[in-house]
């Protein structure tokens, strides 16, 4: 006891600030999986994590506050994630890549990914705040699959006709469309690499170059 008391004490403002956010931060995803955004209350996050009612507000100064870190930090975490499943790909094999990456996220979920998601659909309400902070990670989505597609046609793997940021839009749509589906009703996990696999067949259709004409087939091109 004595050396846990200790460590405690020997921990510095900022790490202990950082212990103290990372356990609110996993209380509050537990109570939003367990009762929504909505009837989440800063006072419940704090006691729940172990600290007085007042520190969450203290800390994070409102739920829209509150809400924005935990989609910051734990799109920091699926973004790292992402960067590792892609690297050394371009074009349409990043697109695949990607692709299984999200289904690993979802099969693999912890509440923190689906709290991240409640989050983001909780951001078409009035909150300013956490508007601001969604619409600026599913920018950065699109960018960087249009950074993928980009690749693609650098190295010749993407069709040279393609419209980059249609195909970038379509791709990030149908992600969401899938997220919904897997927050509203439970499917299941079959179901859910389906739906990816799905994904991923498109976006070759979308994307792939033409495959090359076959004898046979240009002689009987008029």
């Amino acid at each position: 006891m004595a050396s846990s008391a200790g460590a405690l004490t020997s921990r510095t403002q900022e790490e202990r600030s950082a212990l103290s956010d990372a356990r609110m931060a996993d209380a509050a995803v537990t109570l939003i999986c367990e009762r929504g955004a909505a009837a989440t209350t800063l006072k419940d996050v704090g006691v729940l994590a172990g600290y007085s009612r007042g520190l969450a507000s203290y800390r994070f100064g409102s739920k829209p506050g509150l809400w924005s870190f935990l989609v910051k930090s734990i799109g920091e975490e699926w973004l790292a994630e992402l960067q590792q499943s892609v690297a050394g790909t371009s074009g349409v094999a990043t697109i695949h890549a990607a692709v299984d990456a999200h289904c690993r996220f979802l099969l693999e979920s912890s509440d923190r990914t689906r709290a991240f998601y409640i989050l983001w659909f909780d951001s078409v309400g009035p909150d300013a705040e956490l508007q601001a902070v969604i619409a600026n990670i599913h920018e950065r989505r699109r960018t960087d699959v249009e950074t993928w597609i980009r690749s693609g046609l650098a190295t010749g793997t993407v069709r040279p006709d393609v419209d980059v940021r249609a195909a970038a839009e379509q791709f990030c749509a149908a992600i969401i469309g899938i997220v919904y589906q897997w927050l509203v009703s439970p499917l299941a996990h079959a179901r859910v690499r389906e739906l990816h696999d799905g994904l991923k067949d498109q976006m070759s259709q979308v994307l792939s170059p033409a495959a090359p004409r076959t004898p046979e087939e240009k002689e009987r091109t008029p």
